[in-house]
């Protein structure tokens, strides 16, 4: 139901169903490829003749899909790909009737590097770095150098080597004198993600060869005007859907299947662009002007400074710690305990079942697994839940999910001896929570937060926002008092904070901060507020920052002596990844810090992670972290990371 194209299963083969993550990733690819080339088609509807040429066309359904809506009056597509996928293809066509009869076989096909010739499509066999013969066959296939010519290359240029790919576009702009030039491919090789990608493709032996001359969409545009293209437009992935796709549409297909990979699909269209270049054409082509003004971060982000990142001495080897959409909690001082997640269990990718606990001796961590005295073992397995510790002995587990189409998991306790650490790893019991009827709706959610605040001198936890099986985004709250967990109606006044999920929480001066988060249209928040006990209830402060917070998600946080620091998440700025944000809660001064990786062997990846802060050390401590990464595998930090804070924490 993504997209509606009748010849996908005539030209593609079979169906199959995919994760929703790959549905989409190839929905926006479809989709952006179609609104240039219909743009095209519209501002030259009024002109005599054009003509497209589809470079790499491989089994792309697109003239057919153009020629059943009854837009080629007058435009001839010709495609182009190696002469045995043109070969494929024309056999294909000849031998099915529907797509035959919609081309009206004129019997030219055979002939040479022409593989199939009908009045208004011509496939052609030629490989495209060979530049002077692919002049050659589309001169012979009649293509007219004198009229407006759309060139397509979606996923094309950058698996040719870079000087043929480079002759292929100035080609283009010195023979057409009314051209236009869609290309659709990847950008970012060097964040996290894009090593993933690249590496992905480089086991495939198809080398991305673009990304290191031209590794981001500032210099795909240079590129294009420095060839001869007068005019150059473009856009990363998440700014295409935002911008150019219709709100109703955005909604449509963000409600077509249960979908929690929301980390994971901004990230994926961080790393693809769509550019439209352009020369001599009246009025200009600019099918990539935003239909929408959404405020742009287009400018880098102002590094302050560099965290140094380490891998943790004697951890490594852990695989249980290899997970995301976990939760961690300091549990007493050198005491960490990790529930949850989803990850690598004796080489096995899994809900996680067991229980980890770190714990530091003589200056060094250690980790083991502990297993859970469990009644019933789906308790265990849950994803993006909280735990909020109440005792030494005593932890609470608040809500999460199993799949993003179950309803909540309820609560559950956890009790753990007063000897726990990770030399003496004693069973963790757990019990499920006997919830009053009203305490129920705070559990069945997750990607929420659940903080503790005092109210009067009485413990409270803070249940707020998340998502539910019903509801993409939440803005309510609970307040449950402990230990008994009674849900209590507390008043709170002041500006309500607009609904989000996957945002950050901390306890200070008994209120309880949040941060950033993803908003109801899947659009990141760079909000701050202060939730603050006032004489009878709360009262919400917004916190102003400056410059302002670039809006994220999926980041964890910290208080430290009236700063608040943010550590990692995803945000829509391409140009780097979070670090590390220090937020002055005085001042409102917020300075952004780069982590520095080069002691790291791999890839971190600062989503779905837990951290945990040790105020002696001013150290932070990273564990788990990562996803799904596309098609291109699922990449997990290999394990935890100890960020040094000294030299940004410094009393200045």
């Amino acid at each position: 139901g993504y997209i509606q194209d009748r010849f996908l299963r005539l030209l593609a083969g079979r169906r199959r169903r995919r994760a929703p993550l790959i549905h989409r990733g190839y929905y926006i690819r479809a989709r952006a490829v179609d609104h240039c080339v219909q743009d095209f088609l519209l501002k030259t509807q009024s002109l005599p003749r054009t003509q497209i040429l589809s470079l790499g066309a491989g089994f792309d359904s697109l003239y057919f899909r153009l020629k059943d809506m009854g837009l080629l009056h007058h435009t001839v597509v010709y495609e182009v790909d190696f002469p045995n996928v043109a070969c494929q293809k024309a056999t294909l066509i000849k031998r099915m009737k529907e797509l035959s009869t919609l081309v009206g076989d004129t019997g030219g096909e055979g002939l040479g590097a022409i593989t199939f010739s009908g009045e208004d499509y011509k496939l052609l066999g030629v490989d495209l770095s060979e530049l002077s013969e692919l002049e050659r066959t589309l001169e012979e296939a009649g293509l007219n150098n004198e009229i407006p010519t759309l060139f397509i290359a979606e996923v094309v240029l950058t698996y040719m080597e870079n000087t043929r790919s480079d002759a292929l576009i100035q080609w283009a702009a010195e023979h057409f004198p009314q051209a236009c030039f869609l290309v659709y491919e990847q950008v970012h090789p060097e964040d996290p993600f894009g090593r993933v990608m690249q590496q992905h493709f480089s086991q495939l032996s198809s080398a991305l060869h673009s990304l290191a001359q031209y590794p981001d969409c500032e210099a795909q545009q240079r590129r294009f005007l420095a060839k001869g293209w007068t005019e150059c437009s473009v856009m990363d992935m998440n700014e295409f859907f935002t911008c150019c796709i219709p709100e109703d549409e955005q909604q449509r297909v963000q409600t077509l299947e249960p979908f929690d990979e929301y980390e994971e699909w901004h990230l994926k269209c961080s790393h693809y662009f769509v550019l439209a270049a352009s020369k001599g054409m009246e009025p200009s082509w600019t099918p990539l002007l935003p239909s929408v003004a959404v405020p742009h971060h287009a400018g880098p982000v102002g590094m302050a400074g560099s965290v140094p990142a380490a891998v943790c001495a004697r951890l490594s080897g852990i695989s249980g710690l290899r997970r995301y959409g976990h939760h961690s909690v300091l549990v007493k001082p050198n005491v960490i305990l990790t529930t949850g997640g989803f990850g690598e269990e004796n080489g096995q990718h899994c809900r996680m079942r067991n229980f980890h606990v770190l714990s530091k001796h003589a200056g060094y961590w250690k980790a083991v697994c502990v297993t859970q005295n469990i009644p019933d073992k789906r308790w265990g397995e849950r994803l993006y839940h909280t735990v909020s510790c109440l005792s030494d002995t005593l932890a609470l587990v608040v809500g999460g999910r199993t799949s993003p189409s179950s309803a909540g998991l309820g609560m559950l306790w956890l009790k753990f001896p007063e000897t726990c650490n990770a030399s003496d790893p004693d069973d963790v019991a757990v019990e499920l929570v006997s919830l009053q009827p009203a305490a129920e709706a705070a559990a069945l959610r997750w990607r929420h937060s659940t903080t503790e605040i005092t109210f009067k001198g009485e413990r409270y936890l803070f249940v707020y926002g998340g998502r539910s099986a019903l509801e993409p985004v939440l803005g309510d709250w609970y307040f449950l008092h402990t230990p008994e967990l009674s849900c209590t109606a507390i008043a709170v006044e002041g500006p309500v904070p607009e609904s989000r999920h996957s945002h950050s929480a901390c306890s200070w001066e008994g209120g309880v901060l949040i941060a950033g988060g993803l908003g109801a249209a899947e659009q990141p928040l760079g909000s701050v507020f202060l939730l603050r006990e006032i004489e009878h209830g709360f009262q919400w402060q917004t916190i102003e920052t400056h410059p302002p917070l670039v809006p994220r998600y999926s980041h964890t946080a910290h208080v430290h002596e009236g700063k608040l620091l943010l550590v990692g998440g995803v945000w829509f700025h391409a140009s780097s990844v979070p670090g590390i944000t220090v937020i002055d809660l005085l001042t409102g001064l917020c300075l952004d810090y780069v982590i520095n990786v080069e002691h790291l062997e791999w890839p971190l990846m600062l989503h779905n992670h837990s951290s945990v802060f040790l105020p002696n050390e001013k150290q932070l401590l990273v564990i788990g972290g990562g996803g799904n990464c596309f098609s291109f595998g699922t990449h997990l930090n290999a394990e935890p990371v100890a960020l040094s804070l000294s030299s940004i924490l410094s009393s200045h």
